[in-house]
């Protein structure tokens, strides 16, 4: 795994359950930043224990639909099962970490 794939792990990993943050969110928390889009095709191959699903677009979006709309599924139940609400197909703000530790 690359030094940026660790340090993405790393931030992911600290999504506290029942929060998101946007992928951009989460490239920006590296110490050398990269962008949403980068975080995304890291995101693509994570390891299976990786709470993938706490990484939405920054209107709150479920960008996984693009590659996989059974992700998205996927996605949006394991959301709700922490207790995220969806409007709109679309995470509402109040469940949008403020800061992420690198």
């Amino acid at each position: 795994m690359s030094k940026v794939s660790q340090a993405i792990d790393a931030v992911v990993r600290s999504i506290p359950e029942g929060c998101c943050a946007s992928y951009g969110q989460v490239g920006g928390a590296l110490e050398n930043p990269v962008s949403g889009l980068i975080v995304g095709k890291i995101l693509a191959f994570c390891e299976p224990d990786l709470p993938w699903w706490r990484v939405v677009g920054a209107d709150g979006s479920l960008l996984t639909a693009r590659r996989d709309p059974a992700l998205a599924v996927e996605q949006r139940a394991r959301l709700e099962a922490e207790g995220v609400r969806l409007e709109q197909d679309r995470v509402l703000k109040q469940y949008f970490v403020e800061e992420l530790l690198a």
